[in-house]
């Protein structure tokens, strides 16, 4: 599993011309799957994605998480990250979890966020969508579970 997380003062997804999520302060997820990705490695980056400290305190420290500031997360799926450009010009996505499985991973961690009390808005699995993204710092940290766990 690979997640891009950027913090947000203001994000949002728009689907045919209509905004499907929108969040203010907090982190913009771009989440994708792999193969032998499971709930269990979900959970775990939930984790670690909801308590880095990343977030700026009252001494301009990055010293507080997502949980500390109540901000909120705009999840968008995310296939490309598993892009392999080694040959030639076009990118070969067979290192992405196949659509079901990934949709199902997918709905797994943003049911998972939303019980942790996290407002969590989404974009649509496997449509066009356009995202906007008013990244804060700019702080963008990417996690892949491969190295991490």
């Amino acid at each position: 599993m690979k997640v891009i997380l950027q913090r947000s003062k203001n994000s949002k997804v728009t689907i045919n011309n209509k905004i499907n999520g929108e969040i203010e302060e907090g982190l913009v997820l771009l989440s994708s799957f792999t193969n032998g990705d499971t709930k269990e490695i979900v959970d775990k980056m939930i984790e670690k994605i909801i308590n880095l400290r990343i977030f700026k305190d009252e001494n301009d420290l990055m010293n507080l998480s997502l949980l500390d500031i109540k901000g909120s997360i705009l999840n968008i799926s995310q296939f490309t990250l598993y892009a392999d450009c080694k040959k030639g010009r076009r990118p070969s996505f067979v290192n992405a979890l196949n659509q079901t499985e990934a949709s199902n991973l997918y709905d797994y961690m943003n049911k998972v966020l939303k019980e942790k009390g996290i407002e969590t808005q989404t974009g649509i699995f496997g449509s066009d969508m356009k995202v906007e993204i008013y990244n804060d710092g700019p702080v963008t940290i990417i996690l892949d579970s491969k190295e991490i766990f």
